[in-house]
């Protein structure tokens, strides 16, 4: 009986090692690219459970244990290759080889802005333009703005009043375009764009572009576009960024990422430094370009406990101080947090839940007194909720909302009051895919504002077909953007010039975006045609007039429809001798009915050009890359007199070219070295325009970063 009894036990050891096996059966193959070279670090995944993972070595091989026993689709990806997929069980043979096709067009990307679900470039039905690692590292950029001008045409930042910067993308103003750094909001603005030296460019993975309205999945101020920022996320176990770079006027720019995977945490912090000394032009209207000093901190945690549940938390600090005078300085300050966590609750549905808080105050600080006084806060509370569900692994279903409360505080509001506007919407979309050659996606949002009163619906319909190498989009889209706090209310100073008031009876925005493009895709050539037309009605603009005291003073108010109707063209191609081309072109043109004024400085013509050349060694390579870019001349009117009535004086703004010249090289593991020489062929404007570029002449700039942990690895 007890030989019976060891037996069955042994028996039953046996089947329960032998199911433990099983369920945790472990697959094994290598990576590697068409010339047989290995991936070192592609990432292997099961799309059906993200969370389970695993990298190649420093041979391209990878082992990978799948949970159980159910049919699994592994997936690879490396950057700058198509990602490849295998369905495997763990019945099957445990060997799965790769071997990857080098993605020469970024077709194969995944982004996200543009439906809030991810999807590769290719197959997006919405227009998206990314601008990835490498081009960040070509351009080497130190905020946005830099990046965005380089990048693409049809957009520009220049200076307003007090040399605040604003923005112009396609007849857009900066109040009418979304800035996103994960998919998150930011508080605060000067004059009516957001402070763009927050978005530093430190720790960048990729930059995601969506012009047109966009207000169906993102709401007000995305009437004219959506621009996403999304940051570096690592696998290794640990990663460590030093990076520094010097540049004419004491640019200075230093900054440095840590992060480390222990288990179930991973952990980033980022922070950067800035300098820019104030220097002198010739006659302009500015002759004196107010220096900068910036600090920007920021921290992400994330913490996964099971496979269907990933929590992350961030936090952020931004200090930035411009000479105003040599008596005053301007301080801006912003904080930033939020709790974030995403839930799978099977490979076909997840739930996205997140808290966000933002705030961005200004002072001025007085030198003599060492006095800072705070005469401006904004403050942002959001929630947000994001459902998916997949029907028949290629239909989702998106639905989602959020809640906004906007706190604005101002010695410029009447006796010093402050004021709160309670926002809320609903949004849902469905993403159709019913061949593999044709894309419906649909959407409808609706949007409350407490304080203007304004309830709102934004349709908007994408279509996509695919034609052999060509794709065809259309789309309609309304748009939608809410007065503001500080259009409703705000009476200001501005730039001790005059006063601006602001109107409480101010109706939202709103906009009919319709758009065509054509896209071809043919080995290493890539070409894109898109029109657009767009017709704003009640846009949010000032007017002038005499105030009570005969002084001329500014009101916000509503103006007539405007129509702006462009085209986009695009080409681009790399070879495999390292030779890479690309030219974009811009046509916008703004309608003037009878009795309209055209105040705009928006230029019909621009374009943007990169001819570059890359090698690529064991230990060294280097890419040379030309940029340009070219602004057509514009003719607008202004107002040259302090009486409204006297009305306005037609001037012209004169185009220009610019190129730069950026050498990158990888000299050793991890350590890379960027020189620039910046305007190559010295172009300096007779007359300093606000729009006009502010350089002195042709100039130099060199920078260093170091990855130390790649200097480790084997």
């Amino acid at each position: 009986m007890q030989r019976l009894l060891k037996s069955a036990y042994c028996f039953f050891a046996a089947l329960l090692l032998t199911t433990a096996a099983a369920a945790q059966h472990k697959i094994s193959g290598r990576v590697i690219d068409t010339t047989q070279e290995p991936l070192v670090g592609a990432t292997i995944t099961l799309k059906e459970k993200p969370s389970v993972g695993t990298t190649t070595d420093t041979e391209g091989r990878y082992t990978l244990t799948l949970p159980d026993q159910k049919e699994y689709t592994v997936q690879v990806s490396f950057v700058g290759y198509v990602t490849a997929t295998k369905k495997t069980t763990a019945a099957r043979q445990g060997r799965l080889d790769f071997i990857l096709k080098e993605d020469q067009m970024n077709l194969s990307t995944v982004v996200i802005t543009g439906t809030r679900t991810p999807k590769l470039l290719k197959d997006a039905p919405i227009i998206t333009r990314v601008i990835t690692t490498g081009d960040l590292k070509k351009v080497d950029a130190t905020h946005i703005g830099q990046l965005l001008q380089v990048e693409l045409p049809g957009i520009e930042f220049s200076y307003s009043m007090d040399q605040q910067v604003k923005l112009n993308m396609q007849g857009f103003g900066g109040n009418a375009v979304l800035f996103l750094v994960d998919g998150e909001r930011l508080a605060g603005e000067t004059l009516d764009n957001i402070d763009y030296n927050r978005l530093n460019l430190d720790n960048v993975e990729r930059v995601e572009i969506v012009k047109g309205a966009a207000s169906t999945l993102y709401g007000s101020s995305a009437i004219g576009g959506v621009i996403n920022i999304i940051t570096k996320a690592s696998d290794d176990p640990w990663n460590l960024n030093l990076n520094t770079r010097f540049g004419v006027h004491n640019d200075q720019r230093h900054g440095g990422t840590v992060g480390f995977n222990a288990g179930k945490f991973y952990n980033q912090t980022n922070v950067q430094y800035t300098n820019i000394d104030s220097y002198n032009v010739k006659q302009g209207d500015y002759t004196t370009i107010n220096g900068n000093k910036t600090w920007n901190v920021k921290e992400r945690l994330m913490f996964t406990p099971n496979e269907q549940l990933r929590l992350t938390a961030r936090a952020g600090y931004y200090f930035r101080e411009r000479d105003a005078s040599s008596e005053t300085k301007n301080r801006y300050r912003g904080f930033s947090g939020g709790l974030k966590g995403n839930y799978d609750f099977n490979t076909k549905s997840n739930l996205e839940l997140a808290y966000t808080f933002d705030q961005y105050d200004k002072s001025d600080y007085l030198v003599s007194y060492k006095n800072d006084i705070r005469d401006y806060s904004n403050v942002q509370h959001s929630v947000r909720a994001l459902y998916n569900y997949t029907f028949n692994d290629k239909n989702t279903l998106t639905v989602g909302g959020d809640y906004l409360r906007d706190y604005l505080m101002s010695y410029q509001f009447k006796e010093n009051a402050d004021y709160t506007m309670h926002s809320a919407d609903a949004f849902g979309q469905f993403d159709w895919n019913p061949t593999e050659h044709f894309n419906v996606i649909a959407g409808l949002r609706f949007d409350y504002f407490s304080e203007s009163n304004v309830r709102h619906f934004s349709p908007h319909l994408g279509l996509m077909y695919k034609i052999g190498n060509c794709s065809l989009r259309g789309s309609y889209a309304q748009g939608f953007r809410s007065p503001t706090l500080k259009e409703m209310h705000m009476n200001f100073y501005m730039a001790n010039t005059m006063m601006i008031y602001g109107n409480p009876d101010l109706e939202p925005e709103t906009s009919h975006n319709f758009s065509l493009s054509g896209e071809y895709t043919k080995n290493r050539y890539n070409f894109t045609l898109t029109g657009y037309y767009n017709l704003v009605h009640d846009r949010i603009e000032y007017t002038s007039f005499r105030d009570t005291d005969g002084m001329i003073a500014q009101k916000y108010i509503n103006t007539p429809r405007v129509d702006i109707a462009g085209i986009d063209a695009n080409a681009s191609a790399k070879y495999p001798c390292g030779i890479g081309a690309r030219i974009s072109y811009t046509y916008i043109h703004e309608f003037m009915r009878d009795g309209q004024t055209k105040l705009s400085s928006t230029r019909p013509h621009s374009a943007t050009v990169r001819l570059e050349y890359g090698k690529t060694w064991d230990h060294y390579d280097f890419n040379l890359s030309l940029d340009g870019r070219a602004l057509s001349q514009v003719k607008t009117n202004q107002y040259t007199s302090n009486d409204p009535n006297a009305g306005t004086e037609k001037v012209t703004y004169p185009g220009y070219t610019m190129w730069n010249l950026t050498l990158t090289q990888r000299v050793w593991k991890g350590i890379n070295v960027n020189m620039a020489v910046n305007n190559l062929f010295n172009y300096r404007p007779d007359y300093y325009y606000a729009n006009s570029p502010y350089t002195t002449g042709t100039n130099f700039s060199v920078g260093l970063s170091l990855d130390i942990d790649q200097m480790f690895r084997k």
